[in-house]
């Protein structure tokens, strides 16, 4: 098993920036990849970014590319993301998601997530 926690979120004005950290324990999270996806209200969960378990490879999507930055710091059992220039549609629940296999773009290849933490940005 592998917990997370996701922190960093909260209210912020369209251009501003903020860092999301996903915290894990249990298993040894160096074997696991690990993608961000969010929610919006009365939409479905969307692929944000993913991180291989080495850091050697990230993915973005599209509307991110350019503002959003994935890293992490193993030794810290930890990833972030970091996300600049935020738009009022960058409003949503973001999420972690670790998985042993390929850090894909689908919800469904990943085994753990996390709760979740609200970022708003007003416009």
């Amino acid at each position: 098993q592998v917990q997370l926690v996701e922190s960093g979120g909260g209210l912020v004005q369209a251009g501003d920036s903020l860092r999301l950290s996903c915290a894990a324990s249990g298993r040894t999270f160096t074997w696991y990849g690990t993608g961000w996806f969010r929610q919006a209200p009365g939409k479905e969960r969307e692929f944000v970014a993913a991180i291989s378990w080495s850091g050697g490879s990230t993915t973005y999507a599209d509307f991110v590319k350019g503002r959003f930055t994935v890293s992490r710091d193993n030794a810290k059992n930890t990833v972030y993301l970091q996300m600049h220039n935020l738009k009022h549609e960058d409003t949503a629940v973001y999420y972690c998601a670790a998985t042993r296999g390929a850090t894909t773009g689908e919800a469904n290849d990943y085994d753990y997530w996390g709760q979740g933490t609200q970022v708003t940005v007003s416009s």
